[in-house]
């Protein structure tokens, strides 16, 4: 850490230099008392802020390098002197940019001792922020003197959107054997066979396995393994012309949510993901299905800021990296119909769109619905409707890394089932 030593008051040195100089010249018990109380007070308070410079030591740590909205983030601060005499006052200023993030406090150290806190604060907004760095003042009794330290360590956290749960929407398969879950049992295989069974009644006959026919004397089917389910590509429209309301109670939040969550939907249901962003930043991430996707798109969303082009134009200019054969499920609350006749040349391509459609009017906005939901019924693309009240909702899903984990009861009730431990690490 940098420190720097302020004299705050100057007067105190002047009248001690002044005292001693007149005590040589004119030596007087007045001259020897100023010199003992303004020189001596000084004296003393100079050794002090020298000591605690050399000698106050402060470290700064964090469980977690990330988080979603409504995890507990948990810092933990060490401040220790090695010094004989106390700092009787430490104000700590934090700069961290987190948001509703307070870290600042007054305290104070005995000498030779060291004091420990803690600082629990919840993730309110999506984005990437900074801890650190801090800066702390101390100083003298008299206040003659003020001691600052200025530590730059910082560490760069990320706050990804929450993850809901969401009811089960139609989405239009991509054309390939086994869209959805892979079943062990599905009648569309890959040409890996697992095992043979026993036939029952329903199974095909161009399943049965002769050679284990032949030797148990019944009829047995290959078992095949269950193909992959079909590619996702979620396509999120942030135009700012499109968007209604402001803040948390704001479309673009909104849509941020429910790309997050339908992420969570299709990883689960062992889709390969992919997100496309019409975003202020552009993004593409092509679509995988490892355990490594789902942050890594999460951390991408988190930072997603509202978009100057139109979906039309986003989509026109990049449908190229979009697969064939896949479903693209755009999320958007553009009611203009003319961006629809961008999706022909898609589904000439076997993509197969099904939309979200932010519902503006619950959300302060008027718009009219049927002229977007015509032209889409013409085109056989199914569109769902999504309320303000469906994404707004208390049961989010914080991460396992944040301060809860999280389970979902029947009735709809979030309820925390675990807290997880992580080893502290200090700021860079």
């Amino acid at each position: 850490m940098k420190s720097t030593v302020r004299l705050n008051a100057k007067v105190f040195p002047i009248i001690g230099a002044i005292a001693l100089l007149m005590q040589f010249i004119d030596p007087s018990r007045v001259w020897v008392i100023l010199l003992i109380v303004f020189g001596g007070t000084w004296f003393f308070c100079r050794r002090w802020v020298n000591g605690l410079a050399r000698s106050l030591h402060f470290k700064r740590e964090m469980r977690f390098g990330w988080a979603q909205v409504g995890d507990k983030l948990e810092e933990r601060f060490t401040l220790e002197n090695q010094f004989n005499l106390p700092a009787v006052w430490v104000a700590v200023q934090d700069l961290s940019t987190l948001p509703d993030h307070y870290a600042s406090l007054a305290t104070g150290v005995d000498g030779n001792s060291s004091s420990q806190w803690k600082i629990i604060s919840q993730c309110t907004h999506r984005g990437v922020f900074t801890l650190g760095g801090t800066t702390l003042e101390t100083g003298d009794p008299f206040g003659i003197y003020t001691l600052t330290f200025e530590d730059p360590s910082s560490s760069t956290i990320v706050v990804m959107p929450p993850v809901i749960s969401l009811p089960r929407f139609k989405v239009l398969t991509s054309g390939w054997a086994g869209e959805g879950r892979p079943s062990p049992r599905s009648l569309e295989e890959t040409t890996n066979a697992s095992h043979t069974r026993e036939m029952v009644s329903g199974d095909s006959l161009r399943l049965v396995h002769w050679g284990t026919t032949a030797r148990k004397n019944k009829l047995h089917v290959r078992e095949f393994d269950g193909t992959h389910a079909g590619d996702w590509w979620i396509l999120l429209d942030l135009h700012k012309d499109s968007q209604a309301g402001t803040g948390w109670d704001s479309t673009e939040e909104h849509a941020v949510i429910l790309a997050s969550s339908l992420i969570a939907q299709g990883l689960n249901e062992d889709h390969s993901v992919g997100l496309a962003i019409n975003g202020r930043e552009p993004a593409w991430h092509i679509p995988r299905r490892n355990e490594y996707q789902s942050r890594s798109l999460l951390k991408t969303l988190a930072v997603a800021a509202s978009s100057e082009h139109t979906l039309k134009d986003f989509i026109q200019r990049n449908n190229k990296p979009l697969g064939r054969r896949s479903s693209l499920l755009i999320i958007t609350a553009s009611y203009d119909p003319t961006w629809v006749e961008s999706l022909v040349p898609l589904m000439r391509r076997g993509i197969l769109p099904t939309i979200f459609l932010l519902d503006v009017n619950t959300f302060g906005a008027q718009a009219e619905l049927q002229p977007l939901s015509s032209t889409l019924a013409g085109l056989g693309v199914p569109c769902h409707i999504i309320p303000k009240e469906l994404i707004d909702t208390r049961q989010a899903h914080p991460g396992h890394e944040g301060e809860w984990e999280w389970r979902v009861t029947g009735t709809g009730k979030a309820v925390a089932v675990h807290q997880p431990v992580a080893e502290w690490k200090g700021l860079e």
